[in-house]
This record gives C-alpha cells, structure tokens and sequence, in this order.
C-alpha cells in the first residue's frame, strides 16, 4: 500500500485581497509544506507581507482589509469559517515581526505570558515551558541567570530570539516571520538563521526576505511575488540556478525591484 503524502500545512486558493477598493493579492494559489521553510520574495509593495498577514488573519485589524476570492486552509481547515477563532488561529499560526517587541516585563514573564492567558498556573510547568521555549530559540544559556531582569536589557539579535521563544512557547504548528532579521547585525543575524533551520524540526515556517542571500541560505522553496502575483514558486536552489520566468532572473539578479 502506497505512503499517502502528508496534506501541506497551508493550501493557498485562488486568493484575492484588498484594502477597501486597492487589490493587493490577484489571483494567488499555492501549497506550503510542512517543516519546510518557506521563503517570499519581490520588490517593496508585491503582497508578500499581506499574504503572510492573511494566514494568521492579522490582517483582520485593518478595516476595509479582506480577502473578496478563495479560500486559505491551514491544516485542512479554511480559516475564515465562523467556527474559527482568530485567537486560537494566531496561537497555532504565531508571528515574529520585522523589529523585535519584547514585553516591558522580565525575560521569564516574556515567555510565560502566552501560556499564563491560556490558563497555565502550575509553577513548575510554567518553569518548563520556559526553560524548554528559551532552550529551543538558542538563549537559554545566556539568560538562565537573568531571568527576572528586564527584557528590554537584552540586545537586538538577543530580544529577536526571544520573540520566538514567546511564539514557541504557546506551541504552535507554524511560525510566520516577516523581515525578522532585516534590523540585526550581520552575526546576530547569522544566529537567527541557524536558529529557523533547527525550528523547521518541529514547525512549519514562513519568513519574508528582501535578503536573497538569506532566503538562499534558509529556505526550501521560495515565492518570487510582484504586483500582488504570485511569478514563480519552486525549490529555492532552482528559483535561484534556473528560473524558469524572465522576470525571476532579473529580480535576483538585481536588474529591477
């Protein structure tokens, strides 16, 4: 009997999105694996940033934004249905954004917030959770002393991974960055990366890049979006040997965008 192939983690439908009577998004159809990285790339303003929004439904904030066409399932199940909670969805689905925001609180209460509003009390648990969630970002041990002094003492590259610890803490499935290293410095940055490939063992990931040189580096497939278009999606080391689109070749080759 054949191995049926795992479902992709997120399945893309003919998507279209708008910020009132502004389409952002035409017409969009792809499938994300999962442990997979997943890399979106194009020029400023192509809807790579919208649509990463739109699977964690952030976009929800915004008024007049919406998806008017298709579907986005996430595990199978279409994200707009009454039965899902955009709550619930951004547990599952967490985010790390373009500049770091820790919490104003202690490096501990960052990682133990997410689980204390899902009803953690438990001390010990909470301590676990903690512990294990700094381990996996790659900062446990240079803050298992410091745990309860300020967040905001950390460095950039170090308050990034943080971030991720927060998002992990709460276990979600998959974990979408938007530009997260785009404010770092060139090792804080190389931390980060190390950190997204060992992520990719337990969580499906998808990041926005302006870098090529980084979505070369850490994804497995990547986007190529421009003018809301999705222009080509493959295997990241074909995407950037032998595209098969002109218009690919010229973005990562730096003639436009």
């Amino acid at each position: 009997m054949e191995n049926k192939a795992p479902s992709p983690a997120i399945e893309v439908r003919d998507v279209d999105f708008s910020y009132g009577k502004s389409r952002a998004i035409k017409n969009v159809s792809m499938d994300i694996a999962r442990n997979e990285v997943t890399a979106f790339i194009g020029p400023s303003g192509c809807g790579k940033s919208t649509l990463l929004r739109c699977f964690n439904r952030m976009n929800d904030f915004i008024p007049g934004a919406k998806v008017t066409k298709g579907e986005i399932l996430i595990n199978s199940v279409e994200i707009h249905d009454k039965e899902v909670d955009g709550v619930e969805l951004r547990r599952r689905v967490g985010m790390v954004f373009q500049k770091s925001n820790p919490f104003p609180r202690s490096i501990y209460e960052n990682v133990a917030y997410g689980p204390r509003i899902l009803g953690e009390k438990n001390k010990g648990t909470l301590d676990g959770i903690v512990e294990k969630a700094l381990r996996g970002a790659a900062l446990w041990d240079e803050v298992k002393d410091r745990l309860n002094e300020s967040a905001y003492g950390l460095s950039g590259g170090q308050q990034q991974r943080l971030c991720i610890a927060r998002t992990t803490a709460v276990d979600p499935s998959i974990i979408l960055m938007d530009e997260p290293c785009s404010a770092l410095d060139p090792i804080a940055t190389a931390r980060v990366e190390e950190l997204i490939h060992d992520l990719k063992r337990e969580y499906t990931i998808v990041i926005v890049t302006h870098n090529m040189q980084q979505a070369t580096r850490v994804s497995d497939k990547t986007a190529f979006f421009y003018l809301g278009e999705l222009i080509e999606y493959g295997r990241t080391s074909k995407i950037f040997s032998n595209p098969s689109i002109p218009q690919t070749e010229q973005y990562i080759t730096g003639r436009f965008g």
